[in-house]
Protein backbone atom coordinates (compact mmCIF):
# COMPACT_ATOMS: atom_id res chain seq x y z
CA UNK A 1 0.00 0.00 0.00
CA UNK A 2 3.48 2.42 -0.58
CA UNK A 3 1.71 5.49 -1.42
CA UNK A 4 -1.84 5.55 0.11
CA UNK A 5 -3.85 7.85 1.98
CA UNK A 6 -3.89 6.99 5.63
CA UNK A 7 -6.38 9.12 7.79
CA UNK A 8 -5.58 8.46 11.63
CA UNK A 9 -8.13 10.06 14.24
CA UNK A 10 -6.32 11.01 17.80
CA UNK A 11 -3.44 11.27 15.43
CA UNK A 12 -2.04 14.05 17.89
CA UNK A 13 -1.33 11.75 20.91
CA UNK A 14 0.79 9.39 21.60
CA UNK A 15 -0.09 5.92 19.91
CA UNK A 16 -1.38 8.53 16.68
CA UNK A 17 2.08 10.11 16.38
CA UNK A 18 3.58 6.54 16.96
CA UNK A 19 1.59 4.99 14.10
CA UNK A 20 1.91 8.05 11.84
CA UNK A 21 5.90 8.05 12.27
CA UNK A 22 5.97 3.81 11.30
CA UNK A 23 3.18 4.34 8.45
CA UNK A 24 5.04 7.66 6.68
CA UNK A 25 8.53 5.75 6.85
CA UNK A 26 6.40 2.40 5.03
CA UNK A 27 5.56 4.86 2.22
CA UNK A 28 1.85 5.64 3.54
CA UNK A 29 0.70 9.14 2.76
CA UNK A 30 -0.41 10.11 6.08
CA UNK A 31 -2.89 12.76 7.21
CA UNK A 32 -4.28 13.26 11.11
CA UNK A 33 -7.12 14.36 12.20
CA UNK A 34 -7.53 15.38 16.01
CA UNK A 35 -9.67 17.85 18.48
CA UNK A 36 -6.36 18.87 19.57
CA UNK A 37 -3.93 21.12 17.80
CA UNK A 38 -1.07 19.64 16.13
CA UNK A 39 2.03 19.39 18.08
CA UNK A 40 5.49 20.63 16.86
CA UNK A 41 7.46 17.44 15.19
CA UNK A 42 4.36 15.59 14.30
CA UNK A 43 5.48 13.40 11.48
CA UNK A 44 2.23 13.41 8.67
CA UNK A 45 1.81 15.03 5.47
CA UNK A 46 -1.09 17.18 6.88
CA UNK A 47 -2.71 17.71 9.95
CA UNK A 48 -6.61 18.57 10.92
CA UNK A 49 -6.77 20.21 14.58
CA UNK A 50 -9.73 21.03 16.49
CA UNK A 51 -12.10 18.71 14.76
CA UNK A 52 -15.43 17.21 17.24
CA UNK A 53 -15.74 13.39 15.98
CA UNK A 54 -18.11 13.56 18.38
CA UNK A 55 -20.31 15.75 15.64
CA UNK A 56 -20.80 13.71 12.73
CA UNK A 57 -20.88 16.48 10.99
CA UNK A 58 -17.61 18.05 11.46
CA UNK A 59 -16.88 14.55 10.78
CA UNK A 60 -17.84 14.47 7.19
CA UNK A 61 -16.87 17.91 6.46
CA UNK A 62 -13.27 16.73 7.53
CA UNK A 63 -12.81 13.40 5.64
CA UNK A 64 -14.41 15.40 2.26
CA UNK A 65 -11.32 18.12 2.95
CA UNK A 66 -8.77 15.44 3.49
CA UNK A 67 -10.05 13.53 0.36
CA UNK A 68 -9.83 17.09 -1.85
CA UNK A 69 -6.71 17.64 -0.28
CA UNK A 70 -4.99 14.12 -0.67
CA UNK A 71 -7.30 12.69 -3.92
CA UNK A 72 -8.95 9.79 -2.42
CA UNK A 73 -8.51 7.59 0.87
CA UNK A 74 -7.30 4.24 1.18
CA UNK A 75 -7.50 3.48 4.82
CA UNK A 76 -9.02 4.86 8.12
CA UNK A 77 -6.95 4.13 11.64
CA UNK A 78 -10.07 5.12 14.63
CA UNK A 79 -7.53 6.04 17.31
CA UNK A 80 -8.96 8.73 19.16
CA UNK A 81 -10.47 8.14 22.24
CA UNK A 82 -10.60 8.57 26.10
CA UNK A 83 -10.38 7.02 29.20
CA UNK A 84 -12.06 6.79 32.78
CA UNK A 85 -11.51 4.96 35.87
CA UNK A 86 -14.29 4.59 38.43
CA UNK A 87 -16.53 2.18 40.18
CA UNK A 88 -19.79 2.17 39.55
CA UNK A 89 -21.36 2.64 43.28
CA UNK A 90 -19.54 6.22 43.76
CA UNK A 91 -18.78 7.17 40.34
CA UNK A 92 -20.37 9.65 38.53
CA UNK A 93 -22.87 8.30 35.33
CA UNK A 94 -22.25 10.90 33.21
CA UNK A 95 -18.36 8.88 32.62
CA UNK A 96 -20.35 5.90 30.88
CA UNK A 97 -21.74 8.64 28.79
CA UNK A 98 -18.31 10.07 28.08
CA UNK A 99 -17.07 7.21 27.44
CA UNK A 100 -19.69 5.98 25.11
CA UNK A 101 -18.97 9.63 22.82
CA UNK A 102 -15.61 9.38 22.98
CA UNK A 103 -14.50 5.92 21.98
CA UNK A 104 -18.38 4.77 20.21
CA UNK A 105 -19.50 7.73 18.36
CA UNK A 106 -15.92 9.66 17.47
CA UNK A 107 -15.34 5.66 15.29
CA UNK A 108 -19.31 5.74 14.09
CA UNK A 109 -18.82 8.68 12.75
CA UNK A 110 -15.20 8.76 11.48
CA UNK A 111 -16.43 5.54 9.67
CA UNK A 112 -19.52 6.45 7.75
CA UNK A 113 -17.49 10.05 6.64
CA UNK A 114 -15.15 7.73 5.37
CA UNK A 115 -16.98 4.81 3.63
CA UNK A 116 -17.91 6.74 0.52
CA UNK A 117 -14.54 7.55 0.10
CA UNK A 118 -13.18 4.03 1.13
CA UNK A 119 -15.71 2.08 -1.55
CA UNK A 120 -13.82 4.54 -3.98
CA UNK A 121 -9.95 3.03 -2.89
CA UNK A 122 -9.04 -0.05 -4.39
CA UNK A 123 -8.80 -1.73 -1.26
CA UNK A 124 -10.16 0.18 1.50
CA UNK A 125 -9.39 -0.46 5.07
CA UNK A 126 -10.39 0.47 8.48
CA UNK A 127 -8.51 -0.19 11.98
CA UNK A 128 -10.11 0.45 15.13
CA UNK A 129 -8.31 0.91 18.38
CA UNK A 130 -10.59 -1.37 21.00
CA UNK A 131 -9.00 -2.52 24.09
CA UNK A 132 -8.37 -6.30 25.85
CA UNK A 133 -9.15 -5.06 28.83
CA UNK A 134 -13.16 -4.99 27.79
CA UNK A 135 -12.88 -8.84 27.42
CA UNK A 136 -13.07 -8.99 30.79
CA UNK A 137 -14.07 -5.53 32.96
CA UNK A 138 -12.03 -5.33 36.43
CA UNK A 139 -13.06 -3.48 38.91
CA UNK A 140 -13.30 0.60 37.37
CA UNK A 141 -13.41 -0.32 33.95
CA UNK A 142 -16.74 -0.26 33.69
CA UNK A 143 -17.68 2.45 32.11
CA UNK A 144 -14.31 2.30 29.53
CA UNK A 145 -14.83 -1.60 28.86
CA UNK A 146 -18.13 -1.06 27.70
CA UNK A 147 -17.99 1.79 25.53
CA UNK A 148 -14.67 -0.47 24.12
CA UNK A 149 -16.98 -3.39 23.68
CA UNK A 150 -19.17 -0.96 21.57
CA UNK A 151 -16.25 -0.45 19.05
CA UNK A 152 -15.90 -3.99 19.22
CA UNK A 153 -19.21 -4.78 17.96
CA UNK A 154 -19.19 -1.64 15.66
CA UNK A 155 -16.12 -3.71 13.88
CA UNK A 156 -18.16 -6.60 13.86
CA UNK A 157 -21.25 -5.64 12.36
CA UNK A 158 -19.78 -2.96 9.66
CA UNK A 159 -17.52 -5.92 8.48
CA UNK A 160 -20.63 -8.04 7.78
CA UNK A 161 -22.52 -5.42 6.28
CA UNK A 162 -19.02 -4.44 3.70
CA UNK A 163 -18.18 -8.42 2.75
CA UNK A 164 -19.39 -7.85 -0.55
CA UNK A 165 -17.16 -4.57 -0.83
CA UNK A 166 -13.54 -4.01 -0.97
CA UNK A 167 -13.42 -2.30 1.98
CA UNK A 168 -12.11 -4.65 5.20
CA UNK A 169 -12.94 -3.71 9.03
CA UNK A 170 -10.87 -4.84 11.93
CA UNK A 171 -9.70 -4.44 15.42
CA UNK A 172 -6.47 -4.21 17.57
CA UNK A 173 -7.24 -5.32 21.16
CA UNK A 174 -4.60 -3.63 22.78
CA UNK A 175 -3.30 -3.85 26.79
CA UNK A 176 -1.69 -1.20 28.55
CA UNK A 177 0.44 0.74 25.82
CA UNK A 178 3.77 2.48 26.54
CA UNK A 179 3.27 5.94 26.44
CA UNK A 180 4.37 8.70 28.73
CA UNK A 181 1.14 8.92 30.64
CA UNK A 182 0.81 5.36 31.49
CA UNK A 183 4.09 5.71 32.99
CA UNK A 184 3.20 8.17 35.16
CA UNK A 185 0.38 7.12 36.22
CA UNK A 186 1.76 3.63 36.76
CA UNK A 187 5.00 4.58 38.21
CA UNK A 188 5.92 1.14 40.04
CA UNK A 189 4.76 -1.06 36.81
CA UNK A 190 7.18 -2.61 34.17
CA UNK A 191 6.94 -0.89 30.62
CA UNK A 192 8.81 -3.98 29.26
CA UNK A 193 5.20 -6.21 29.68
CA UNK A 194 3.62 -3.05 28.11
CA UNK A 195 2.36 -3.11 24.36
CA UNK A 196 5.11 -0.47 22.44
CA UNK A 197 3.37 2.24 20.28
CA UNK A 198 5.56 0.82 17.22
CA UNK A 199 4.27 -2.97 17.48
CA UNK A 200 0.76 -1.59 17.49
CA UNK A 201 1.45 0.26 14.44
CA UNK A 202 3.28 -2.96 12.47
CA UNK A 203 -0.06 -4.95 13.59
CA UNK A 204 -2.47 -2.39 12.22
CA UNK A 205 -0.28 -1.54 8.82
CA UNK A 206 -0.65 -5.12 8.51
CA UNK A 207 -4.02 -5.21 8.63
CA UNK A 208 -4.34 -2.52 5.94
CA UNK A 209 -2.30 -4.13 3.42
CA UNK A 210 -3.18 -5.69 0.29
CA UNK A 211 -1.73 -9.04 2.00
CA UNK A 212 -4.28 -8.97 5.07
CA UNK A 213 -7.18 -8.46 2.00
CA UNK A 214 -8.96 -11.89 3.52
CA UNK A 215 -9.24 -10.72 6.97
CA UNK A 216 -12.32 -8.65 7.96
CA UNK A 217 -13.99 -8.35 11.25
CA UNK A 218 -11.16 -9.34 13.13
CA UNK A 219 -10.63 -8.68 17.40
CA UNK A 220 -6.61 -9.26 17.05
CA UNK A 221 -5.69 -9.07 20.68
CA UNK A 222 -2.02 -7.32 20.53
CA UNK A 223 -1.23 -7.75 25.07
CA UNK A 224 2.79 -7.51 24.80
CA UNK A 225 5.01 -9.71 26.97
CA UNK A 226 2.15 -10.70 29.79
Amino acid sequence: MAGGVLAITGGHGALGSAVAKVATAKGWRVALIDHAPAKPGVTAEKTYGGVDLTDAAAAKATLDKLAADFGGLDALFNIAGGFAWQKVEDGDPAAWTKMHALNVTTCLNACRAALPLLRASAAGRIVNVGANGALKAGAGMGAYAASKQGVHKLTEALAEELKDTNVTVNAVLPSTIDTPANRADMPKADPKKWVAPEALAEVMLFLASEAAGAVTGALIPVTGKV
